[in-house]
């Protein structure tokens, strides 16, 4: 595609304003008939009034715009976002005006304050404002990467002339600046930020782009910013996932327009949802991996794993590896006892505060030795525990002690009917998952590689983290074809299982 999809519907919306005007062929009334509503005063989740995407195509055609926003209402949505792009979303002007007369509805009905009506679209003009404001729209989205310095400042200005908010969408380094000009030229009550985890160049998500991003936002919006993490969210529990991670408001558009009954459950998954060590461990790797790519690092994230002595940690370490694995089951050579750690403290707690991160790999969720990892990390020995397997996975998440503990899930790949089981972690809210090969019969450390093509699809869809046969020899031509954010590597550099060799380790960095 030449183009992306974005500059596609920026294009065909210049045509049809040219073609039909502001109004886009709709009945406007002259003046607003409706009070303005506050957006977003507290924290709360934005449910979106969505037929199609163009990632998704049809996603709820014979959508009734009024019944959906009153359902949202009812189900405890702090915002109803109504689409008004027509090309791509199938939504219309008139959908707005029907979502903002079904909120008067709700009011008079229940003697509730109505959810506040945003107008999602792609506008170019402050006279789209004007037509926003007019057909009932308490807020207007203004995306800054479509809009010049100077158009993105007007837009902020004749919105809160009016009276009504702008949802600034942010996504690159340059959209930052452009907050900061809007920032500056207009009262920052009136202006709530929003990031999406959704790349529009491929459609790709990455739950953490949000995360990244946040601390900047506060820098110029003040610490009491409101800020909204936009797509990616498709189950309570992932909801809930970014509840956890200090954000104002979620906007949630496919999960609620597909299951409209599940709208209660997500809204509560994200508004009762508290920072807890898992939210604030991808916290800091969302900073880090953020920072990394500023500083143009193309190199990936490495991690050995499988270390069971002082002197393969240290080598590791002073290579420079990123994280630290260590295996905790009975089965695997590489498995690490009490007393390995033991010897193992000092140097495992340098390294720790060197900045490496340090991993606790664990294959059940019930046994002596998940027991004897958890305990350690619990003392502080590891930064994160990787949940190793499918089915070990979903019993760790459905277990609240655990779900809330700093954790990814790996998970052995062979076919393509493999790749749904990181479909369904990636609904339940993992921001990474570690592909690994599957060779029956054996637990990591296998030597073989991820068969190519599976990882070409997966790769379309999440970033990278990928372990499975990349050893000194082949790391560099794995980086050039499939650009992994992490490698993982056990048997790669050993003379034997559970001894890693000092050559291939200083070959491997030296490659990568």
């Amino acid at each position: 595609m030449a183009k992306n999809i974005l500059d596609e519907i920026v294009e065909r919306r210049k045509n049809e304003i040219e073609k039909f005007g502001w109004e886009l062929g709709f009945n406007i009334p002259e003046t607003r008939q409706r009070p303005v509503h506050p957006f977003l005063n507290t924290k709360g989740v934005i449910l979106e009034v969505k037929r199609a995407s163009p990632s998704k195509g049809d996603i709820a055609p014979d959508l009734d715009s009024a019944a959906t926003a009153l359902s949202y209402a009812k189900a405890g949505a702090s915002a109803i976002s109504c689409l008004t792009e027509a090309n791509y979303f199938k939504g219309t002007l008139e959908d707005l005006m029907k979502v903002c007369s079904a909120m008067d509805s709700f009011e008079k009905e229940t003697g509730s304050v109505a959810p506040a009506v945003l107008r999602k679209d792609f506008l170019i003009d402050e006279k789209e404002i004007d037509v926003a404001y007019r057909a009932g729209a308490d807020a207007v989205l203004l995306i800054a990467r479509i809009l010049d310095d100077e158009k993105i400042v007007a837009m902020a200005k004749r919105a809160e002339s009016l009276g009504i908010s702008a949802l600034v969408e942010l996504k690159m380094e340059d959209d930052l600046r452009k907050l900061k000009l809007v920032a500056d030229s207009v009262y920052t009550k009136n202006i709530i930020c929003g990031v999406n985890c959704r790349d529009l160049k491929n459609f790709s998500i990455n739950l953490l782009t949000p995360s990244g991003i946040l601390s900047e936002i506060k820098k110029i919006m003040g610490e009491d910013a409101k800020v909204v993490f936009e797509s990616g969210i498709r189950t309570p529990e992932a909801a809930d996932f970014a509840g956890s991670l200090g954000f104002t408001g979620m906007l949630l558009g496919e999960a609620a327009a597909r299951n409209p009954q599940e709208a209660k459950a997500l809204v509560q998954g994200f508004v009762n949802a508290k920072e807890t060590q898992h939210s604030a461990f991808w916290t800091k790797m969302a900073v880090e991996l953020r920072e990394k790519n500023l500083k143009g690092i193309t190199r990936p994230l490495v991690k050995i794993c499988g270390i069971t002595n002082s002197e393969d940690l240290n080598t590791a370490k002073d290579a420079g590896a990123d994280f630290l694995g260590f295996i905790f089951c009975s089965r695997s050579p590489r498995n690490v006892t009490q007393n390995a750690l033991n010897s193992m403290k000092n140097n495992i707690l340098s390294a720790k505060s060197q900045g490496t991160e340090t991993v606790c790999l664990i294959t059940e969720t019930d046994s002596p030795e998940a027991e004897l990892a958890l305990r350690n990390y619990n003392e502080g020995l590891f930064d994160v525990i990787q949940v190793h397997g499918y089915e070990t996975a979903l019993s760790f998440l459905k277990k609240p002690e655990l779900r809330k503990l700093p954790h990814y899930c790996a998970v052995p790949v062979k076919t393509e009917e493999d790749l749904q089981k990181l479909e369904e972690l990636r609904k339940l809210g993992e921001p990474r998952i570690l592909v690994d090969a599957k060779v029956d019969g054996l637990l990591g450390g296998t030597g073989v590689q991820v068969d190519q093509n599976l990882i070409e699809i997966i790769r379309k869809k999440q970033k990278l983290w990928l372990a499975g046969g990349i050893s000194s020899e082949n790391v560099y031509n794995i980086i050039q074809k499939s650009a992994p954010e992490l490698v993982d590597i056990a048997s790669g550099v050993e003379k034997e299982p559970g001894k890693k060799d000092p050559d291939k380790i200083k070959k491997l960095f030296d490659n990568i």
